[in-house]
């Protein structure tokens, strides 16, 4: 199969910068970290939003002039970041078990005892508010942009989910073809399903379909392959999972005699086209092959740690950043990363990498442009997020610096990912629309969403036999009282 040059996306968000005259927005007086390929810090700048993308950058008076009567956004002793990059993150069934799979059990154990059953029972209203609840987090955490890497049986309830919330996102319908596998399907079908999910969500707006696999080896040859030519026909990316652990390493050289990657690319399936999530366990001739062919990599770390796969162990992510490799980061799931915090996960990765001593260290400006920049290009989206650039979609994360996090400020590239500055997010505009002002979500009910959020939870629950362990009992503060008297 023949890859494009970039991974490809042709969604209708790519229309040009309008021209002089007309500006829905200005945001006023930040430092703007432009993350363009000089890296500039922009300083006391005013960026003017017009149709959706960013149609200036200069002084505010310069702006003011050129667009006048524009509204304003205040964005003085701020920092302006590009809007984060998630290029890993799971919205379906999982949101609504948050912190209730137990953290002491194998990796096996959390997903065929916990989600499989989940899934086997959530419905479709489930999928779409637990969509929205990771698209609202998200945005409160400066991420404008996730790459859903799969849903069972609801991507258009997910995709209705993340775009009420107003996240730009990539959305796909989960297939594999094993035999004796829950949700299995023949690949001819698996592939219509894939198809069908894409072409739905090809009419518009910021959230679009990808073709996904959930890959490991619950796909065959058959499916891999088809869903490579999918991808190149429709014109869209397409990802799958691999080697988070040494599992799929065992099971590709009992089934195929060789190691997953190397497998992969004797099917002709590598390419800038394709995303892999994790690829954790790869060896030298496995990561060649990755930075040959230009595939791109998803890195979780928060889910390596939380699930144990010995990241430290056998990770190599950052000599992959260090070989020109693609490498976007991710937040995987609400039963692995927990939360969808990208700056945390760059903090991770900066710090699991730095543990291993080796030389050259990856730095914070490098990890920050993974969040950025770097995993706006591993999506296929570097044309259009990841740096703020006139032409480009208005997709901006405005930081409250008056926080003392920020007091005294550091170098921006240090304290941005080692800060921890995720909860100084005081505004967020995707495609140049505020949805989050002064905090605050413009596009959701964040109390309707709670209450709902708590009554689907312990309905799913109970449709899927589950029962929480809890580590310390709950006693009446009655009880509690009479007891301690």
């Amino acid at each position: 199969m023949t890859a494009p040059d970039t991974a490809p996306d042709t969604a209708p968000d790519t229309a040009p910068a309008p021209g002089d005259g007309r500006a829905d927005l200005l945001v006023v007086g930040g430092d703007v970290v432009t993350m363009a390929p000089g890296r500039e810090v922009v300083t006391g700048a005013t960026i003017a939003v017009a149709a959706g993308r960013v149609a200036a950058i200069g002084p505010a008076d310069e702006l003011r002039a050129r667009f006048p009567g524009a509204p304003e956004l205040d964005a003085r002793e701020c920092v302006v970041i590009p809007g984060l990059v998630n290029a890993h993150q799971h919205t379906t069934a999982d949101p609504l078990v948050r912190s209730m799979i137990p953290d002491d059990i194998a990796s096996e154990e959390a997903i065929f005892g916990w989600i499989v059953p989940l899934h086997d029972q959530v419905t479709g209203d489930d999928d779409e508010l637990s969509a929205t609840l990771t698209a609202a987090e998200s945005l409160l955490r400066g991420v404008t942009t996730i790459l859903e890497p799969g849903t069972v049986a609801h991507p258009l309830r997910v995709a209705a989910g993340l775009a009420s919330a107003g996240i730009r996102a990539r959305v796909g319908r989960w297939g594999w073809d094993v035999p004796g596998v829950a949700h299995a399907l023949p690949a001819a079908e698996s592939l219509a399903l894939q198809e069908e999910t894409v072409r739905a969500l090809a009419s518009g707006g910021t959230v679009t379909g990808w073709v996904t696999l959930v890959g490991h080896d619950l796909a065959g040859d058959e499916l891999f392959v088809g869903a490579a030519e999918l991808a190149e026909r429709l014109d869209v990316g397409l990802t799958w999972h691999v080697s988070p652990s040494a599992a799929d390493a065992r099971a590709y050289a009992e089934r195929a005699g060789t190691r997953p990657v190397l497998h992969f690319r004797r099917l002709g399936v590598l390419g800038p086209r394709l995303l892999l999530g994790h690829a954790v366990w790869l060896d030298d001739a496995e990561l060649d092959a990755v930075v040959e062919t230009g595939t791109a990599v998803a890195s979780c770390p928060g889910a390596y740690l939380r699930l144990g796969q010995g990241y430290g162990r056998a990770g190599r992510h950052g000599e992959l950043v260090r070989r020109g490799g693609r490498v976007a980061l991710g937040c995987d799931s609400h039963n692995a990363g927990d939360v969808p915090d990208l700056l945390g996960a760059a903090r991770l990765l900066a710090a699991l990498e730095r543990d291993r001593d080796e030389a050259p260290v990856l730095r914070a400006d490098q990890v920050f442009a993974l969040a950025t920049i770097d995993g706006a290009e591993a999506v296929g989206l570097g044309h259009l997020v990841g740096s703020i650039e006139v032409g480009k979609a208005a997709d901006l994360v405005v930081l409250d610096t008056r926080d003392l996090s920020w007091t005294p400020r550091g170098d921006l590239a240090t304290h941005l990912v080692w800060g921890a500055p995720t909860h100084t997010v005081r505004d967020v505009l995707v495609d140049g629309k505020v949805v989050v002002r002064d905090r605050g979500l413009t596009t959701v009910d964040t109390g309707a969403l709670r209450r709902e959020a708590a009554e689907r939870s312990a309905a799913l629950l109970r449709r899927a036999g589950l029962d929480v362990p809890h580590r310390w009992p709950s006693i009446p503060a009655a009880a509690y009282s009479r007891r301690s008297s």
